[in-house]
């Protein structure tokens, strides 16, 4: 096994996670499935057994060796295992958001809602990549097979189970970052250079986090190094982070997120084959089959806008861009910081957990209702009493008069953070 290296960090970072709208409704589903969205797209590996010696590399290294990585072109087959400690979201999707499901004029072939089916379960995966501007990704059932396709600014989607089809066109904004990674432009802001992001990612980190190298490991056939990112702070349901990457080339290959409570991973995915070569073009080709229902994308969201149900979706909603959004919302205030940061919010209305069982305007469809009692655990303290929804990493107070806390803390540090607002 090769030397272990490391980097502790320096500086200052805030983080949160919560929405604003109908927060009282949404917050927990949500917050859960844009985490667990959010690890997806590291495009992850399973490991082979057998620790390679390679030349010994600090953090900043290897963190700049992801950084420069070049490889614009990939297949393979990729299984991901996630584990929240909560019941399948993807039934649940229509009960939290109307009008997001595959009833009542929505599409049972929205990437939305299949890519919500990751959140829980085992789950066997096909991807392919041709540049920035051709990937597909293939979802494999029992029975069935669901596809998303982006080729050159179209994304097309068919599950075969229901025979529906979904379109979108990439619109202004995502053509004009589309020809900034044909030319390798970095968009206004983002550092330049592999050393310059490496050094930006280790000081974001702060002073909260330790980064290093812990070993080596062999990933769906090739010799990689293990990066182990894991919180100084104690409160948080983060215990550690580890990624694989690719000793040749800087790919990630290998994500797996462990809770602070011990147990199986949260979140662990892979690859257990993967190829750097040029794809078959075919692959990203496609016409819908003959007599499948094809539903537009521009039409499903000017009537998500009508039933004023428009919002983030769980990618954007845990990444940089959806927490950065968190602190311009009015109400929201950011308690702490690192790891253990939780957000503040005041919900519209000042009212505390909704109940009753029917879709009425003051109460959740039975489903839901249901799905969020299971979770809740009753909370006194100097800021009142509440309720406290559980995860394995993503927990939420809601207090009797309408104030959300929430955050990938403990909640014990939820209740600490209430008492200490008030």
């Amino acid at each position: 096994m090769a030397p272990n290296d490391s980097a502790e960090t320096t500086g200052k970072a805030t983080g949160t996670v919560v929405g604003r709208r109908k927060a009282a409704r949404y917050i927990v589903p949500v917050a859960v499935a844009g985490v667990a969205a959010a690890t997806i797209g590291l495009v992850p590996a399973l490991a082979d057994s057998g620790d390679p010696e390679l030349p010994k590399i600090s953090a900043q290294e290897l963190i700049e060796k992801i950084a420069s990585s070049d490889e614009q072109r990939l297949s393979g087959t990729l299984k991901i295992s996630t584990d929240l400690g909560i019941p399948s979201l993807g039934g649940l999707a229509g009960s939290f958001a109307p009008g997001a499901g595959g009833t009542d004029g929505g599409s049972g072939a929205a990437p939305e809602d299949k890519l919500m089916e990751l959140t829980s379960g085992t789950h066997t995966l096909r991807v392919a990549a041709d540049g920035p501007d051709r990937q597909r990704l293939s979802i494999l059932g029992d029975a069935a097979e669901y596809n998303l396709i982006h080729n050159k600014g179209e994304v097309w989607a068919y599950d075969s189970k229901s025979g529906e089809v979904y379109h979108a066109a990439a619109d202004a904004e995502q053509q004009k970052q589309q020809k900034q990674r044909e030319r390798h432009q970095a968009p206004e802001g983002v550092p330049a250079t592999p050393k310059a992001l490496a050094e930006q990612a280790l000081a974001a980190a702060g002073d909260t986090t330790s980064v290093t190298v812990d070993g080596t490991s062999r990933v769906a056939g090739r010799d990689a190094y293990q990066l182990l990112i894991k919180p100084k702070q104690s409160g948080s349901t983060v215990g550690s982070i580890r990624v694989a990457v690719d000793a040749a080339n800087g790919v990630p290959l290998k994500f797996t997120l462990s809770a602070s409570g011990g147990g199986k991973a949260v979140v662990d995915a892979g690859f257990t084959k993967v190829d750097f070569g040029r794809p078959d073009a075919s692959l990203f080709s496609f016409t819908p089959p003959k007599g499948a229902k094809v539903t537009e994308a521009d039409d499903l969201k000017a009537e998500a806008e009508k039933q004023g149900e428009a919002g983030m979706t769980p990618e954007q909603f845990a990444g940089p861009e959806g927490m950065k959004a968190l602190g311009d919302f009015e109400g929201v205030n950011v308690i702490g910081e690192g790891w253990t940061s939780v957000a503040q919010i005041k919900t519209p209305g000042g009212s505390g957990l909704p109940t009753g069982g029917s879709a009425d305007a003051k109460g959740l469809p039975a489903e839901a209702q249901g799905f969020l009692d299971a979770l809740g655990d009753k909370v006194t303290g100097k800021f009142g009493s509440g309720t406290v929804f559980k995860t394995r990493l993503v927990n939420a107070l809601l207090t009797d008069d309408g104030t959300v806390y929430v955050g990938a803390v403990t909640k014990d540090a939820l209740v600490q953070a209430a008492n200490g607002a008030k």
